[in-house]
């Protein structure tokens, strides 16, 4: 039986790998998959595959690309969801901001920097026409964080994904201003390379079998009500993005790693680009 330690946000999207945990399909083909949520997002998944608290990540594809660039030991194995993301952009439900240009001076509210709040608030400049160098921030942790921070004032803004805040939104917390969805697929597979080294045949066979669920996931019997309970959803929620959500069984293309490292470099975020093979795996390439 080999271990896998693998970390991932606590979203809908990941809910096939805890059917493949907990339903034993994981270790009836001889793998030991433990799961670790991280809700502060990307930046903390890098750190903890650079430390080797984890083996592997579902983590967001500019966050991982730029950090790969930055010296962290990873490949890409396999694309993880090929659809955008859609980042919700939001403001304190009490506060003066309306408008997407209200928001222009103001502080954006961050999980960690590297993370994915922090580089599509740069990708949410450029599209507004804002110089992306102005840009200042407020590093809050997780969506907790950014709750108390919106609320006393810290920060005016806090993107992140449109339906994990919705519930926030409902409850009148939070205020949705607009959405930001990524210009590229928004969930990739990462695993350590020396991890990738010693054990090919325990990733293929973990990949393998993710894949046959992800492949059949829309078509299980009773999955929208599953999610809506488990994420705290509504069932017209779950039923709307499931309708935008593609999960991918394949590796991603070498056009989104260009797109994502064409981004990064236009707003300064990255001094070069690489080759796509220092992003991917050999054995999946």
């Amino acid at each position: 039986m080999k271990t896998i330690k693998v970390g991932g946000v606590p979203e809908h999207f990941n809910l096939p790998w805890h059917l493949c945990i907990d339903d034993g399909t994981f270790r009836r083909n001889n793998l030991d998959v433990k799961w670790r949520d991280f809700p502060d997002g990307t930046g903390a998944m890098c750190k903890a595959l650079r430390n080797k608290e984890i083996d592997a990540a579902v983590i967001l594809t500019e966050g991982i690309v730029k950090d790969i660039l930055n010296g962290n030991n990873v490949k890409i194995v396999q694309e993880y969801i090929a659809s955008p993301l859609i980042w919700g952009i939001h403001v304190a439900a009490n506060s003066p901001y309306r408008r997407l240009d209200d928001l222009k001076n103001t502080k954006v509210a961050i999980s960690r920097y590297g993370s994915g709040s922090h580089l599509m608030a740069y990708v949410n400049a450029k599209n507004l026409g804002w110089d992306p160098a102005e840009l200042e921030f407020e590093v809050v942790g997780d969506i907790n964080g950014a709750i108390e921070a919106l609320q006393a004032g810290k920060a005016g803004y806090f993107m992140w994904e449109h339906f994990t805040t919705k519930p926030l939104v409902d409850k009148g917390i939070f205020r949705r201003l607009a959405d930001c969805p990524t210009p590229w697929s928004c969930f990739v597979i990462a695993v350590r390379e020396d991890f990738i080294d010693r054990n090919p045949a325990a990733m293929q066979t973990m990949l393998h079998t993710l894949n046959e669920v992800t492949a059949r996931f829309k078509e299980i019997p009773g999955i929208e009500s599953a999610l809506a309970k488990k994420y705290d959803q509504k069932l017209e929620d779950i039923k709307q993005w499931l309708k935008i959500t593609t999960w991918s069984q394949k590796q991603i293309s070498v056009m989104e790693i260009n797109k994502v490292q064409e981004q990064l470099e236009e707003l300064g975020l990255i001094s070069e680009k690489k080759e796509n093979a220092f992003f991917l795996a050999n054995h999946w390439s």
